[in-house]
């Protein structure tokens, strides 16, 4: 089967040496396609990790990092985050951890923490391993200790892993505190998997189908936009009234409808394939395989409620950006619609200088850009680009405050000028352009 120009294009990308800087132009021209097809195959590549967009740089190739397909951790998992070794109940590594004890207590006062699938953080304390097995919890051994015959023939019976590691308990425990952190913050994250209509619930028309037939499946569906696939039931377009409009019923699908169509696939992020819908205005999206064969759809409603969903919700503080957010303060203004914001600079949003990240202040300018718009006008909205000048450096401990006014409002689109002051004085400006949602 050949591949697509899009294909192509990636397959391009890949064998490209790594630090080698791309262009839309460069890869239109070299490999004879449109421009529009170089940039959304470049945008695609942006998405799977094979290039990177740096500001004053430009898209450069940059090495893959691998995905990693870790969904729960499973004992087998943890042995690897800490180091460790396993001495007994090899047929268990497979099951997943659910919480972790630190043996510190005397062993009829953890009794009732320990629980089937938890595991037990412990040194040379025999009594304690064997009551934590016996309870269905794993044991790990800190300090590089080992456990009797007894305990491992025991751990080999019940099918519980014993591992053991040569770090101290406090170390091991925030390990894996952030690992099980780190899933927490992957399952709350959407994906179009989440979100999309399976194939068997999907409308679609194929290139041998009529313009007869697109009347047809309107009529029957009462929806007015279709995927279009070929015998190989490869996504090849989309075909919506407009196409069809003024065109007679015979004529065939494949000779109006719109070539090599914007998609999604099923591991993208809602918010990613939400920003795209939003600024083109796509009412559904294709969701495909690897090989662009269709296997659903996913509807800009959906996404749009989705997306609301996730910003109203109060958030688990785990998440820098979360915790970001919970330090900023809104302080409302007699006589203007748009509230104020102050920010206390914490140790933890420092960098090595002991000033605040430039990243951090991209990020509290971001949250107080998408308040503002909500406040204001009710919609909510997704950041575009950002323009940000840093006049003066912002120390710890310092009190900063910072204010956005709304510049412009279009149908798709705000921009707003943002000031950002400490002590009476201007320490940085932005002009924030962003992407509105549909209104809350």
């Amino acid at each position: 089967m050949s591949m697509t120009k899009h294909e192509q294009i990636l397959e391009h990308i890949e064998l490209l040496p790594v630090g080698e800087k791309i262009s839309v132009r460069g890869i239109a021209k070299n490999l004879d396609v449109s421009e529009g097809t170089a940039y959304r195959a470049i945008k695609e590549a942006e998405a799977i990790g094979l290039v990177s967009t740096i500001e004053r740089v430009g898209t450069i190739r940059i090495e893959k990092k691998a995905t990693d397909q870790l969904e729960r951790l499973s004992f087998n998992e943890l042995v690897k985050i800490i180091d460790g070794d396993v001495l007994a109940g090899h047929t268990g590594l497979d099951k997943i951890l659910d919480r972790f004890v630190i043996g510190a207590m005397t062993e009829k006062s953890m009794e009732r923490y320990i629980t089937p699938g938890a595991l037990m953080i412990v040194g040379d304390r025999e009594g304690v391993q064997r009551l934590a097995l016996m309870q269905g919890a794993a044991v790990l051994l800190t300090g590089g200790f080992d456990v009797s015959d007894s305990v491992k023939g025991l751990a080999d019976e019940l099918a519980l892993p014993i591992l053991r590691t040569a770090y101290d308990t406090f170390t091991v425990a925030t390990m894996i505190n952030r690992a099980i952190s780190d899933q927490m913050i992957k399952k709350d994250m959407t994906l179009v998997e989440d979100l999309q209509i399976p194939l068997s619930r999907t409308y679609y028309l194929t290139t041998k189908n009529t313009i007869s037939d697109y009347h047809q499946l309107v009529e029957n569906t009462h929806f007015t936009r279709f995927p279009v696939v070929n015998k190989a039931h490869r996504l090849v377009g989309m075909v919506t009234t407009k196409d069809v409009a003024k065109k007679q019923d015979s004529q065939s699908i494949e000779t109006v409808m719109t070539k090599e169509p914007r998609y999604a696939k099923s591991h993208m992020s809602v918010a990613s394939v939400g920003h795209q819908m939003i600024w083109d205005g796509l009412e559904i999206v294709p969701v495909v395989e690897d090989s662009l064969n269709l296997i659903g759809i996913i509807s800009r409603r959906d996404v749009m409620k989705s997306m609301q969903s996730s910003q109203e919700q109060p958030q688990m503080p785990h998440k820098l950006t979360d915790q970001i957010a919970n330090q900023i303060v809104k302080k409302e203004r007699s006589g203007q619609e748009e509230p104020v914001f102050t920010f206390i600079v914490s140790p933890q949003m420092v960098n090595n200088l002991g000033t605040l990240s430039f990243g951090v202040l991209n990020q509290i300018i971001s949250h107080v850009v998408r308040q503002t718009i909500l406040a204001k006008h009710n919609y909510h909205s997704v950041i575009e680009q950002i323009s940000l000048y840093y006049f003066q450096l912002i120390q710890m401990d310092s009190e900063i405050e910072i204010d956005a006014q709304i510049i412009e409002v279009g149908r798709r689109s705000a921009k707003l000028d943002v000031c950002v002051t400490k002590d009476n004085m201007m320490a940085s400006k932005a002009i924030v352009v962003t992407q509105l949602m549909d209104p809350v």
